[in-house]
């Protein structure tokens, strides 16, 4: 049986196998170069093989692979001081995936009103077209359908409203209502992004009804914006926040922040994940960390997603038989299709003239390159796009 045999098949490989990265290219068992503008979705946030990622990684595996959340380890300390004294949470809880950093949201927000003594309150509200991740919980409080067929029954108390309809999210609030949870900007959704004006009015209405904003930034948080987090833009602080993906920089790590009014429902023995606070992952998390804060990192962003936007907006009205649009912010840009369906193929195109794209269920092509790429890596692509 070979390899491919063995494997799930819920997943649609390319029929190719990639051997070796190295800052923003990966390369394949034939020796092929790939412009990795995909960054495993989102998640290699300073490309491949960085050498202080490696460093930490080597260092910690010398040390202490694993130890269990019965101790502290030291890594694990110093990386939840880390992470809260640069971000607005004031307790964090380490976990292995995006999902999982969601399930934990969701868990929070329906025990904290638990421990308020609001036991009806357990209702969540989520939007149409949002993806939070694969497991049921998770599932659940997806708002587009087909990642939800065929499973059956799954968690009631979501709620979903229309995507960025102010009407429709006050509408949906009632006594039962526990919290808001929305992905400040769409990813598999469209990247498409909730407005400040929406975020601020969910701000307000947590707060007028005692109920708790989440947000999901598990793709367009950790410096893809340009920020830390994107909802910085809109100068709102949320309850609850879910980080995964570009945290670990690749190697398997999620974190669900919160402050301390937001975690003041969870007790021992609430919540738990045996891999949580790995030591392994929490070095290579602080390395991640002291590199997007360096003074000019995320200005740095900011500038060449500016620029990357102005030439994908470029190219879409160009070549209008293909792209309806360009649009994102930071390093989290999108060309919509004409023909959504045609995403697989046109991504395939690519991927044979080098260039690695993320396409989505809503009918984009996701870019999402490395956080540090140059200038040039910016015109290697756009070159390779303008050949479709």
């Amino acid at each position: 049986m070979s390899c491919k045999d063995s494997l799930l098949p819920v997943y649609r490989r390319a029929d190719i196998c990639m051997v070796r990265g190295e800052g923003a290219y990966l390369f394949d068992d034939t020796g092929k170069k790939y412009l990795d503008f995909a960054s495993g979705i989102a998640v290699n946030l300073l490309g491949h093989s960085h050498p202080k990622l490696v460093s930490a990684l080597v260092e910690q595996a010398q040390k202490l692979w694993h130890c269990s959340n019965l101790y502290h380890n030291q890594e694990l300390d110093k990386f939840a001081d880390l992470l809260t004294q640069n971000c607005f949470a004031d307790k964090v809880f380490f976990c292995s995936s995006g999902t999982e950093a969601v399930e934990t949201v969701i868990k929070m927000i329906r025990h904290y009103h638990f421990a308020q003594g609001n036991k009806e309150r357990t209702e969540i509200i989520i939007a149409e077209n949002a993806f939070h991740g694969r497991t049921l919980g998770a599932l659940s409080a997806c708002g587009n359908a087909p990642s939800r067929e065929g499973f059956g029954e799954l968690l009631t108390g979501f709620v979903t409203v229309k995507f960025h309809d102010i009407n429709s999210l006050k509408a949906a609030i009632n006594q039962k209502t526990a919290g808001i949870l929305l992905e400040t900007i769409q990813g598999e959704g469209g990247v498409r992004a909730h407005s400040d004006e929406y975020l601020h009015t969910a701000r307000a209405l947590a707060d007028e009804q005692g109920i708790l904003l989440a947000l999901d930034e598990v793709q367009c948080g950790y410096g893809r914006t340009g920020e830390l987090f994107a909802f910085e833009k809109a100068g709102i602080i949320p309850d609850l926040l879910a980080c995964a993906k570009g945290i670990g920089g690749g190697f398997p790590l999620g974190a669900a922040l919160a402050t301390n009014k937001a975690a003041s429902g969870m007790k021992m023995g609430t919540h738990g994940s045996t891999y949580g606070g790995n030591p392994l992952a929490m070095a290579v998390g602080q390395a991640v960390l002291h590199e997007i804060m360096q003074a000019d990192f995320l200005p740095q962003v900011s500038r060449l997603g500016e620029k990357f936007l102005a030439e994908l907006e470029k190219l879409a009205k160009d070549l209008p038989h293909i792209f309806v649009e360009a649009r994102g912010r930071g390093l989290m840009l999108a060309l919509v299709l004409q023909n959504p369906q045609n995403r697989f193929q046109i991504t395939e195109v690519l991927r044979e003239a080098g260039l690695l794209v993320a396409p989505a269920t809503s009918g984009i092509l996701r870019i999402l390159p490395p956080l540090n790429i140059s200038n040039s890596h910016i015109d290697e692509a756009i070159t390779i796009l303008r050949q479709l």
